[in-house]
């Protein structure tokens, strides 16, 4: 396998800790519950100890303690218990993955945060909820590699972010690695995204991130924060 293609734990090319499976094959709601189940959070391979660039973005936007906040593809990230512990009151936690979402909130406390199962390439939940301050995805977007999954991505994102709110995504750039957690990555720059979101957002700020994966390998992203006219 190349670089990136490894999903054991324990080698140093690895994103997660499940096998690789063919992704026209794949129930992604099945790979995720079991990447969450098979390995303690620390472990996984995007577990992040520095939300610096995350909580930059977000200082960045300017946003209230009370403004409403959705976590895209939460999982059990510790963002959300650095956002309750800054005094942010009004978040939510998305994930297609139910065992995610229990870990996160065993850990944090059970009515702390609201938690939405649901699955971003066939929104159900999602698409009923009241429009937000700050949509926060980091390495979500980039696992949807086919056009009709991005575009109704991008279509809920608009349709979800207040006049004025902001949109913080951060993906592998174009240097990233090519797979993670054993699928194909759609890999991004700035102006890729800028261009997904179009005229009705303009860009406030990115920059490119190297990130350190738990077991020492290096994962570049770009951090892009985008604010709705």
């Amino acid at each position: 396998m190349s670089e990136g293609d490894s999903c054991n734990i324990n080698a140093k090319s690895s994103c997660c800790s499940s096998s690789p499976t063919p992704e026209e094959n794949k129930d992604y709601k099945a790979h995720w519950d079991t990447a969450y189940t098979n390995s303690p959070n620390e472990k996984l391979g995007w577990f992040e100890t520095d939300l610096s660039p995350t909580l930059q973005l977000i200082e960045k936007s300017g946003v209230s303690k009370s403004a409403k906040i959705i976590n895209i593809g939460a999982g059990s990230t510790m963002l959300i218990d650095e956002l309750i512990k800054q005094g942010f009151d009004n978040l939510i936690a998305t994930d297609i993955s139910p065992v995610s979402l229990s870990s996160l909130e065993n850990r944090i406390g059970e009515g702390e945060v609201e938690m939405i199962v649901d699955d971003l390439t066939k929104p159900t939940t999602l698409k009923n909820i009241d429009t937000v301050d700050l949509w926060v995805d980091r390495a979500v977007l980039h696992f949807f590699t086919e056009e009709k999954d991005q575009k109704t991505y991008f279509e809920l994102l608009k349709s979800k972010i207040k006049s004025g709110g902001f949109a913080l995504i951060a993906e592998y750039n174009l240097d990233g690695a090519t797979k993670c957690a054993g699928l194909d990555v759609y890999r991004y720059n700035t102006q890729m995204i800028a261009d997904e979101l179009g005229s009705e957002f303009k860009l406030i700020e990115n920059f490119n991130f190297t990130y350190t994966m738990p077991h020492g390998d290096l994962r570049p992203y770009v951090y892009t924060l985008f604010q709705k006219n």
